[in-house]
């Protein structure tokens, strides 16, 4: 398991990628308030700008700003 612990990242997600804005360790999860090791992240917001922790968050999200 790769760790969360030290700074969290703040990162400016775009399509296909992302960038990172200020070096961390991870991002938190919008809707569940998981943390995400960068290694992990792979489901985010481009329009919201927020990251999740699995399809089934990034799926609920949408759902609920729609």
């Amino acid at each position: 398991m790769t760790p969360t612990t030290g700074p969290e990242a703040l990162l400016h997600y775009d399509t296909p990628e992302f960038q990172v804005i200020r070096p961390g360790a991870y991002v938190t999860c919008a809707v569940s308030g998981v943390r995400i090791p960068l290694e992990r992240l792979n489901y985010w917001s481009v329009e919201l700008q927020e990251a999740y922790a699995s399809a089934e968050f990034m799926v609920r999200r949408w759902r609920e700003t729609r």
